[in-house]
């Protein structure tokens, strides 16, 4: 046990260190201030301006910021779409695979464009190397682009005064491409190659089996087929970005995405990396370091209470794996618990923070499969998604997530003592306090009616492994990866079915773009406010009281909204397991 607890108090602190001084990069990049790649960059950034004759200096409104991130994400989701489509005619195909169905290219170029990275398929047998990497790969960048863009337009609104405008968005895509993500996803893949991690334009190799297999129709099978492809450099984004598509279907858990436990300990830490240092960004933007500590200790307090309750779970597994005392649970010389599901090669340990950071994140790629922990974990995984992708959640985007619950904490603390509420100097007023509402209720009513919807089908039958409890939870947790950003599945559900490509694909559509607009709408209103100065009325917002305000916010909602839905999925499992 103590070795466990080690396990997790290293990766979290590992964490912290790292995330601290490229906080202090990011904030300085975006602010266009000098860092040690001006020097190499900066003429890499102007010639992209002047090429598409960009005008850096512009400073938009938030409706033509708005009107300028919806529009290129369009044009990605069409050059995405028609790359599914037409893959059977493009390079970099020595498989030879065909387009995609209509349905399977609508659903995945809206996952990848939206940051989602949901995938109803396994890569190695249904994308080609060309669509993988151009397309794929590509959106990873970019989708993370924005998100972060869209953030740090927020954070003009609270510092600036008596002003039109909130930056500019072809200015903070460029600088959040080449500044961050580029150099940092560089460092990442090559570390990734030095590991194992496969980076290659090679034919699928055909093997001998050491050990031949025989099926159960008396089959006996000699060679093995090992994918092979320009797996490291996808990975890498993969991660830092949030985004969590696997080059292959096993995703993480595959040994040439996630080779041994070094690759896995970037590869996890790579997750919650940028969405950790944005807060201390935030802290340093505004001018006020409390307020970015406030944010990451609440966001890192939930994360703790969820790894924690996910380990103690998997740990303890169940009375069935258990078979009343004659299989050995404990970690005593051995992996113990509940390893259904898992890597040998990774452990609980690992296993159980990883499903912690990839949830808390709207990250969605996995080193084991959640369809198999144990129905407290399972719920976990999935309430960390439906509570708004908020807990550090998607790069940018989790932020400014977390900041429209902040000024829905404002404005209730104000009304309970009946002030005017204020957060960072500006007044809280009806219409912040509208989009904030939609904001923190878009990912509740997307999947809550997506799953609802989906639940009144007969034809769900046939996609799922599972019936009863735990089939409701397949479907659940499918809508909540979808509507959550994120990404991830119980490995239980059959998703590539028209329906559910094309529904799935509308959840994440409107989880990922109605409070991105809502977002740029408050921090428009923001930044045409004069700075109110503190009185004896100002509610503090960066002190422990706030912190847990904020928190009790975050899960008050949580809980009102999905308690229903979790009673018929895991927790009536989880009684249904005891008796």
């Amino acid at each position: 046990m103590t070795n466990v607890l080690l396990q997790y108090g290293l990766y979290l602190l590992i964490l912290i260190v790292l995330a601290i001084p490229l906080g202090n990069y990011i904030g300085k990049v975006m602010n266009g201030e000098k860092v040690f790649l001006s020097k190499l960059l900066v003429p890499c950034e102007n010639a992209i301006y002047k090429a598409l004759r960009i005008d850096k200096e512009e400073d938009m409104g938030w409706k033509k910021y708005s009107i300028s991130a919806l529009a290129f994400s369009i044009i990605s989701f069409v050059v995405l779409f028609l790359l599914h489509m037409c893959q059977g005619f493009l390079p970099l195909n020595p498989e030879k695979l065909p387009g995609t169905t209509w349905d399977l290219a609508f659903n995945n170029a809206v996952s990848f464009v939206t940051n989602t990275n949901w995938q109803s398929y396994s890569g190695e047998s249904s994308l080609s190397y060309f669509t993988q990497m151009m397309g794929l790969t590509v959106q990873n960048f970019v989708s993370a682009a924005v998100g972060i863009s869209v953030l740090f337009a927020l954070i003009r609104g609270f510092i600036r005064a008596k002003e039109n405008g909130i930056g500019n968005f072809w200015a903070d895509i460029t600088r959040t491409l080449l500044y961050i993500l580029i150099p940092l996803s560089i460092v990442v893949s090559v570390v990734l190659v030095s590991q194992g991690v496969v980076q290659n334009f090679k034919p699928y190799e055909t093997v001998s089996l050491l050990e031949p297999i025989t099926l159960d129709d008396g089959t006996v099978v000699t060679e093995e087929v090992v994918p092979l492809g320009p797996a490291a450099s996808q990975v890498a984004i993969k991660q830092l970005g949030t985004n969590g598509g696997g080059f292959f279907g096993a995703n993480s858990a595959h040994p040439l995405e996630n080779p041994n436990a070094l690759s896995n300990l970037f590869e996890m830490i790579s997750i919650l990396l940028i969405p950790a240092a944005l807060c201390f960004t935030f802290g340093r933007n505004v001018k006020d370091k409390k307020q970015g500590i406030a944010l990451f200790l609440a966001m890192g307090i939930m994360l703790v209470a969820t790894l924690g309750i996910i380990g103690v779970n998997e740990q303890n597994a169940t009375p069935q794996l258990a078979m009343n005392g004659q299989v050995d649970l404990s970690a005593v010389d051995q992996a113990g618990g509940n390893m259904e599901g898992k890597e040998s090669r990774f452990g609980i340990a690992t296993s159980t923070t990883w499903s912690a950071f990839t949830t808390a994140a709207s990250n969605g790629s996995v080193n084991a499969m959640h369809d198999s922990y144990t129905p407290i974990g399972g719920m976990i995984t999935m309430i960390q998604m439906q509570l708004g992708e908020v807990i550090f959640g998607g790069v940018g985007c989790g932020l400014y997530g977390m900041l429209s619950f902040a000024i829905l904490t404002v404005f209730m603390a104000g009304l309970m003592v009946g002030r005017t509420p204020e957060y960072l100097g500006k007044k809280i007023e009806p219409f912040e306090m509208k989009m904030a509402v939609l904001v923190c209720l878009a990912t509740p009513i997307a999947i809550l009616i997506g799953s609802g919807i989906a639940t009144l089908l007969p034809s769900m039958v046939d996609s799922l492994k599972n019936s009863g409890a735990h089939g409701f939870s397949e479907i659940l947790y499918a809508y909540s990866s979808a509507g959550g950003n994120n990404g991830s599945a119980f490995a239980g559900l059959n998703a590539n079915t028209p329906f559910l490509n094309v529904s799935l694909g509308f959840v994440m559509l409107f989880a990922r773009f109605v409070p991105m607009v809502c977002t740029l709408a408050i921090a428009g209103s923001l930044v045409k406010k004069k700075k109110v100065a503190e009185s004896e009325g100002t509610l503090p917002t960066h002190n422990a009281m706030f912190v847990c305000l904020l928190i009790f916010v975050v899960l008050l909602i949580g809980a009102v909204s999905f308690f229903p839905a979790l009673a018929l999925g895991p927790i009536a499992e989880f009684f249904q397991m005891l008796g």
